[in-house]
C-alpha cells in the first residue's frame, strides 16, 4: 500500500472522529498520522453530495447536526459556515399525518377537536401506566404516554428498526424522544441547531486541507491491512471493537440500513398536487412510519439545506439485518448486548497503544457533536502519551 510510512499514529476511520483527531494531533501537537478508510470518500457515514439533479442528500441517511456544546461549535466553525435548520418532523398513521413529537397539537388530532394543556396533562395521568424505574424502552413509554400513543407511534416504528419489541431495547431507545403537554412540536430541543452551509463533505474537505503535510489519506484501504504495512507508536480506531479482536467473545449485533432516492421533478410535484409547500413531495423534512410499510421514514432534506432548486429528492430509509459486507449503522442496545460490549471494554482497556473512539469504537449511540467532543478529548489523550 501507498502509505506505508512509519508515522507516529494510525488512524482507522475518516469520519468525524479520524478527521478531528487527525487535525488536532497535527495542529495543536505536531504529531503525523496516517488515516485510513476502506470506503474512497471521507466523512464516514456523515458523507453528502450533489446528486445528479442539483439536490443535496446524505449519502448514508439524515444527520441533524445540534448541540449545546459551544466548544464544539467553536471547533468546527474554523470549518464552515452555518446554515439555521429547523428539523421538523411528522408521523403518518391511520391515513393522516400527525405532529410528532407527541405534544398537545397531537393530543388535539386524537380528539378532533381543540384543548387545552390542562385536558392533555389529565389524559395523561390516566393513560400513563406507572413503572418507578422502566427497564426497557416499553416501559418508558407506556410509563409517559400510555398504551395508545405507544401503540399508534412507538411500538411498530420501534419494532421495524430494530427487529425486537420495544420490551427487548434499552430504556434509551425511546426515552431520548420528547413528550410534551404544549404545542411545542420541536424534535430536538438543543441551543445550536444547524447544518454546514455548503454541506458536510466540503466542511470534510476543509478539515483534512487544515491537516496540512503532517496527515497522509489512504482511502479504500482495509483496517486489517493498514494495521500491518504501517509502522505506528499509537492506534486510533472507530471501527468495530469486536471486529478488531476478532470477535473473540462472539459478535456484536448491529442494525443496517438501505436506502431508496427518488427524484421529483417540478412538474411531478405539480401534476401530484400540493401535500406541503409548493416545490416539496412531503409536508415536513421528515415523516416517520409507524405502519405496516416495509420503510421507517423518508426524508426530504431540502426542507432544511436552503437550495431553492426547483425538483426534489426524497430518500426513503429501509431497516436490514446487519451481515458482513454492510454497513453497522447502529449498535443494538440489549441487556445482553451490553454484557457482551463490556467483555470486549475490559479487554480494550487491558491493550497499550491503541485508542478505541466513536459509535462502532464505543458500541454507543452518539449524536455527531458527542463524537466531536470525543475525538477533540481523545487527541489529546493520545498526545500525552505519544510525546
Amino acid at each position: 500500500m501507498i502509505c506505508d510510512q512509519p508515522t507516529d499514529v494510525l488512524i482507522i476511520g475518516a469520519g468525524f472522529s479520524g478527521l478531528v483527531m487527525a487535525e488536532r494531533l497535527a495542529n495543536v501537537y505536531g504529531l503525523r498520522s496516517v488515516v485510513v478508510d476502506r470506503r474512497d470518500h471521507i466523512g464516514g457515514n456523515a458523507f453528502d453530495f450533489i446528486d445528479e439533479h442539483g439536490v443535496l442528500v446524505h449519502r448514508y441517511g439524515p444527520h441533524y447536526f445540534r448541540t449545546n456544546s459551544r466548544r464544539v461549535v467553536s471547533y468546527l466553525s474554523e470549518f464552515t459556515g452555518w446554515t439555521p435548520a429547523d428539523y421538523r418532523i411528522l408521523s403518518y398513521a391511520e391515513g393522516k399525518f400527525w405532529s410528532f413529537p407527541i405534544n398537545l397539537l397531537t393530543f388535539e388530532q386524537w380528539l378532533g377537536r381543540p384543548s387545552t394543556e390542562e385536558e392533555f396533562g389529565l389524559w395523561l395521568e390516566a393513560e400513563r401506566i406507572p413503572f418507578p424505574s422502566p427497564k426497557n424502552s416499553e416501559e418508558v413509554v407506556l410509563s409517559q404516554v400510555g398504551r395508545p400513543f405507544y401503540e399508534l407511534f412507538f411500538r411498530g416504528y420501534t419494532t421495524k428498526q430494530w427487529k425486537r419489541e420495544p420490551s427487548e431495547l434499552s430504556a434509551s431507545v425511546c426515552g431520548r424522544i420528547p413528550i410534551r403537554t404544549s404545542r411545542d412540536d420541536r424534535y430536538l430541543t438543543e441551543s445550536f441547531q444547524a447544518l454546514p452551509s455548503q454541506g458536510y463533505s466540503a466542511m470534510f474537505s476543509r478539515i483534512r486541507e487544515a491537516c496540512g503535510d503532517r496527515v497522509k489519506f489512504c482511502l479504500g484501504v482495509d483496517a486489517s491491512e493498514a494495521i500491518e504495512a504501517v509502522p505506528h507508536r499509537h492506534l486510533v480506531y472507530s471501527g468495530q471493537i469486536d471486529e478488531y479482536f476478532d470477535h473473540r467473545f462472539g459478535e456484536l449485533p448491529y442494525r443496517s440500513l438501505e436506502f431508496q432516492f427518488r427524484h421529483y421533478t417540478a412538474s411531478a410535484l405539480d401534476a401530484r398536487g400540493a401535500v406541503g409547500s409548493p416545490g416539496f413531495f412531503q409536508p415536513s423534512l421528515q415523516v416517520n412510519y409507524p405502519g405496516s410499510e416495509p420503510f421507517t421514514r423518508t426524508v426530504e432534506l431540502k426542507h432544511v439545506t436552503g437550495q431553492t432548486i426547483e425538483g426534489t429528492t426524497v430518500v426513503t430509509e429501509y431497516p436490514a439485518d446487519y451481515s458482513e459486507g454492510m454497513e453497522p449503522f447502529y449498535p443494538v442496545p440489549t441487556d445482553a448486548s451490553a454484557r457482551l460490549y463490556r467483555r470486549y471494554r475490559q479487554l480494550a482497556d487491558s491493550v497499550d497503544g491503541v485508542t478505541f473512539v466513536g459509535r462502532l469504537g464505543r458500541y454507543k449511540y452518539y449524536n455527531m457533536d458527542q463524537v466531536v467532543a470525543m475525538a477533540l478529548k481523545s487527541a489529546r489523550d493520545v498526545a500525552s502519551g505519544v510525546l
